[in-house]
């Protein structure tokens, strides 16, 4: 078993989460994991990413090679085109609809998922609009992270576990707020 997972998005945007959740939900399932992430610019608005490997078996590097990506999850619709080239022909491209606009020049949302949707297989949701329905606009990253659940080899009841224990210090009103998002993603994955 093996998942190579590129996480995408804006600073700000809780890709950190995604991937601490993540590597939680692997150590409690006795996973090998690796990461590697770029995350100088968060405090400006700038990309970030991180390549996240996941597997039963020792790994050796930390950087996914183009071409061998599992999944995509990108909090932002230009990020995940930004790393399109990565991704193996028939991996999972699971993003967020709603853009981060913090460039003069983004392109028109139309052509990004356009691109996008060219792709075998595409998973878009506007993750933003459904943390706000849930009554939690800050858990959109774990939306995103619960739509792009079936795609990673790991039991759902881990990632709830761990996001409850990330969230553990924030109290229970964060931590139900987070499964409910996670939940939520999943849900719109489902339906898919």
């Amino acid at each position: 078993m093996k998942t190579d997972i590129i996480l995408a998005g804006v600073g700000g945007q809780g890709i950190l989460s995604i991937a601490a959740t993540i590597g939680m939900a692997c150590i409690a399932n006795n996973l090998h994991i690796k990461q590697a992430e770029v995350h100088g610019m968060s405090q400006r608005g700038g990309a970030v990413q991180s390549h996240f490997r996941l597997s039963s078996n020792p790994i050796s590097s930390d950087l996914i090679p183009k071409g061998k990506v599992d999944i995509i999850l990108s909090v932002e619709p230009m990020e995940a085109l930004r790393y399109i080239d990565y991704l193996k022909p028939d991996g999972w491209i699971v993003t967020n609809a709603a853009p981060f606009i913090n460039i003069p020049n983004y392109p028109e949302m139309e052509l990004v998922l356009g691109k996008l949707k060219k792709r075998k297989n595409t998973l878009i949701l506007d993750a933003d609009e459904i943390a706000k329905e849930i009554g939690s606009p800050r858990s959109s990253n774990i939306v995103m992270l619960g739509a792009a659940s079936p795609f990673i080899d790991l039991p759902f009841e881990s990632l709830e576990s761990a996001i409850r224990e990330i969230f553990l210090r924030k109290g229970d009103k964060v931590i139900e707020a987070n499964i409910e998002s996670l939940r939520a993603g999943r849900a719109f994955a489902d339906r898919k």
